[in-house]
This record gives structure tokens, sequence and C-alpha cells, in this order.
């Protein structure tokens, strides 16, 4: 009985320490990992670089220009969710060399393609001549850094230009090193806001939300902090493309947006932020304050 009880004990033992061994291996492989696929050299992770959109559009009659509105915001949503995608494969790369044009790249034009007939379809349905875009539907990727353009909302001054993210808000580790100079997300600083024309009338609101300005990002933490900064950018197309179904078929009463949309963006917001600031606190950093980076407004 007490040999085994012993070697029951080792066991334990020996399994407590192979776990130990690979939750040691994980987090070198987390702290060392690039942002780009493979081991790099880089903090930043790549983003996708698809052609914008609303600056290649005729102008837009008022009847179509809810349909048109609602369909770029779900061009900003997708590229938004692939920047997502990307930031997570930088941070644990998986798949081979086609891995990113197979399960990224291509899915994206798949989808970009159907969405683009969408808004060819909402002039054509009007009467009007039906543009031609099948040219914007391809996307490639962006050097690790450099911030995905965006559609963006009607009648703001550009998108992505200003920023250092991955999309949709343009949060993340951007052009001037790991976000230390803010990731605006929308209000024509360099987020989900800004459209190259702003050409459609009567167009649907989106979310302005504040710059999330860091300091210096640790290089073990730059993974992770790219993740939630691309998440944020993903919580902002999701409301964005919300808001634009809404002007299309409006619903709920004068407080609807309130509790409906912002009131639980600020709630995702709250954990992405607090996710931030625990990455810099896990590697010994001092913890920075993002609390005043939560509640968004409407442009």
């Amino acid at each position: 009985m007490a040999r085994g009880t012993r070697k029951t004990a080792v066991l334990k033992l020996g399994g407590v320490g192979a776990l130990a061994a690979l939750l040691f291996a994980g987090g070198l492989q987390l702290a060392s990992a690039g942002e780009n696929n493979r081991p790099a050299t880089t903090a930043s992770a790549q983003t996708v670089n698809c052609p914008t959109v609303r600056d290649k559009l005729p102008a837009v009659p008022a009847a179509a220009s809810a349909q048109v509105e609602r369909e770029l915001a779900n061009l900003d949503q997708e590229i938004a969710r692939q920047n997502e995608r990307l930031a997570r494969q930088a941070v644990r790369p998986e798949g081979g060399p086609a891995f990113i044009d197979n399960a990224i790249l291509g899915p994206l034009r798949s989808k970009r393609v159907a969405v683009l007939d969408r808004i060819e379809i909402a002039f054509n349905r009007i009467g009007a001549q039906r543009p031609d875009l099948d040219a914007l539907a391809a996307c490639s990727l962006n050097a690790p850094g450099v911030p995905s353009a965006v559609n963006g909302g009607a009648g703001q001054n550009g998108a992505g230009q200003n920023g250092n993210g991955n999309a949709g808000g343009q949060n993340g580790n951007g052009q001037n090193g790991n976000g230390q100079n803010g990731n605006g997300n929308a209000g024509g600083q360099n987020g989900n806001a800004g459209g190259q024309n702003g050409n459609a009338g009567g167009a649907a609101r989106t979310v302005n939300c504040p710059r999330v300005a860091l300091p210096a990002v640790p290089a073990a933490a730059a993974g992770q902090v790219q993740a939630e900064l691309a998440t944020l950018d993903k919580q902002i197309a999701e409301a964005d493309a919300r808001l634009a179904r809404l002007a299309v078929r409006p619903e709920g009463g004068p407080a609807f947006i309130d509790n409906a949309i912002l009131g639980p963006l600020r709630s995702k917001r709250v954990a992405a932020l607090d996710r931030i600031e625990i990455a810099f606190n896990r590697v010994g950093a001092q913890r920075p304050n993002l609390d005043g980076f939560a509640t968004c407004g409407l442009n």
C-alpha cells in the first residue's frame, strides 16, 4: 500500500512538472513570437490591406444611401475581424506558409465580393447606373504596424490615416511604435469614422470612442496588447454595423442606442482595457490606468 501511494505521488509530481514545463515553453513562445506569423523581430502584427470603397463610389442616390452605408460598415467590420485573427496569429502562429492566404485573405475576398455586389444592386435597384466594384474585392497584407484603411462613416475625414492600429477604429501598435501615440477610434482621429468622400446624405451615425493612448509597450506584452487593441476595433466595427442597420430599420425608443449599443460597448471596452492593463502588470511594468477610454459617444 505504501509503495503504491509513493508511486502515485511520483506520478502526480511528474505530471505537475510536465505541465509546468509546457506552461513555461508556452510563455517563452508568447514572449518571443513575432507579429507576422513567424518568429519575428517586430512587436506589431500585420494588418489586412483592402482597397477603400467609399472614395471609389459615384454620388450615392439618397434612396440607396442607407443600404450603401450598411454595406460599407460591413466591409469595415470584416476588416476588423480579420485583423483580430492576424493579431492572434502573431501571438500563436498556426498553419503552414499558405495559412493566411487560405484561411484569412481568401475568405475575406469572398465576403467582400458579396458585400460589393449588394452595393452595386442598391444602385441598380433604384434605376441608377450600377458601378463596377469587382476590382475592390481582393486584399493583401500591410507591413507590421501599418493600419488598415477603412471606409468609416459618411462625411468624415479619412480612415486609418492618422492612427496606429489594425482596423475599423485603428487601435493597435502602429507606425509610431506600440501605440504610444494613441489609437483613435472615431471622430476623425484615425478610426472607424472617416470616409473618403462622405457622399451619402442621411447616412447612419457611427460610434465615437476615445483614442487609447498607451505608454511604451514592453516586448513581452506586445502580443497580448495587440490582440486586445484589435478586439477594441472589432467591437467598434460591430457597433457601427448595428447603427447602420438601425438607420435602415429603426427600432426601440429614445434610449435604445444608449441601452442596446453604447452601454454594452462600454462594458466590452472596460473588459478589453482591463486585459491590456493586466498585460503590462504581468511582465512587471507599471499598470496604466485606461478607465477613461471606456465610454463612447456618437459621431
